[in-house]
C-alpha cells in the first residue's frame, strides 16, 4: 500500500526528472513572486493585527493572557498561511493541472480521461479553483470566528490543523481527479472514504507549505504525489457502490 510520505518522496524525484522538470520551473517562479509581495504586506501589518486581537480580550480574562496571547499568535499565523496558500494555488492551478496530466502519462503510461491541452486545462483549472474556494472559504470563516471567541478559541489551533490537512488534500488530489472527469462532490466523497490516506497526505503537504522557500520547490512534487495517490487509492473507488457520475461544471 502506497503511503503519503512515500508518494511525496517519489513525486518530488519524479517532477525533477529529465522528462518533467521543464513543466516545474514556471509555477515556481510565479509562486516566488507572489510570496515576495504577500510577505512584504504581512510583515508590515502583522504586529497591528495581533495587537488588535489582544485588545478584544475582556479584562476578566487578563489572568489568562499568558495562554491567550500564544493561541492568538498561532491562530493568526495559521490564517496568514491559509491566505498565502489560497492565493498561490489560485495562480498556480493552471500549471499544476497540466503538470498532473504530464505525470499521469509518465507514471501510468496512459492519458487522463479528459485530454484538454494546456489552454483548456488552464481555464478549467481556474474554474475548479473557484469551486474549491466556494467550499473552503465559508468553513474558513467559521474557524476564523471561533479564533476570535475567548475560551472557545482554545481549540482553534487543533481545528485549524485538521482543516489544513483536509484542505490540502482537496487542493492537490483534485488535480488528477479533475483531469479524470471526477466531479468535486464525488472527489470529496472518495477522499472521505479513504480518510487516513487523505489526511496523512494533506498533513504532509501542510508541513511542506510551512517550509520557507523550500516549499516552492517541493509543492510540484506534491502534485506528482497526488497523481500517485489517485492511481493507488482513489481511481477505482466507487462512490456509494456506483460508478462515478460524469463531470458537471
Amino acid at each position: 500500500m502506497l503511503d503519503a510520505f512515500t508518494a511525496l518522496s517519489r513525486g518530488t524525484r519524479l517532477v525533477y526528472s529529465r522528462e518533467l522538470r521543464r513543466y516545474v520551473f514556471l509555477p515556481i517562479l510565479v509562486n516566488l513572486l507572489v510570496y515576495a509581495v504577500m510577505l512584504a504586506f504581512v510583515l508590515a501589518h502583522f504586529g497591528g493585527w495581533l495587537d488588535g486581537w489582544m485588545a478584544m480580550v475582556p479584562t476578566w480574562l487578563d489572568w489568562l493572557s499568558w495562554l491567550i496571547w500564544p493561541l492568538f499568535l498561532i491562530s493568526l499565523v495559521v490564517i496568514v498561511f491559509f491566505s498565502f496558500t489560497l492565493v498561490t494555488h489560485l495562480i498556480a492551478a493552471p500549471f499544476y493541472g497540466f503538470l498532473a496530466e504530464r505525470v499521469e502519462r509518465e507514471v501510468t503510461g496512459r492519458a487522463p480521461l479528459d485530454e484538454r491541452g494546456f489552454l483548456r486545462t488552464a481555464v478549467d483549472a481556474l474554474g475548479r479553483e473557484l469551486v474549491k474556494l466556494g467550499y473552503i472559504l465559508p468553513r474558513m470563516a467559521v474557524l476564523f470566528v471561533i479564533s476570535w471567541i475567548p475560551v472557545l478559541n482554545l481549540v482553534a489551533p487543533v481545528l485549524w490543523a485538521l482543516f489544513s490537512a483536509w484542505t490540502m488534500a482537496i487542493t492537490y488530489l483534485d488535480y488528477p481527479m479533475d483531469n479524470n472527469q471526477v466531479t468535486f462532490g464525488d472527489m470529496r466523497r472518495r477522499l472521505a472514504a479513504r480518510r487516513w490516506p487523505t489526511l496523512s497526505y494533506g498533513g504532509w503537504v501542510t508541513l511542506i507549505t510551512w517550509l520557507p522557500l523550500a516549499n516552492l520547490f517541493l509543492l510540484p512534487g506534491a502534485v506528482a504525489a497526488a497523481v500517485l495517490m489517485w492511481d493507488r487509492h482513489y481511481r477505482d473507488l466507487a462512490t456509494l457502490g456506483q460508478a462515478a457520475p460524469p463531470r458537471a461544471r
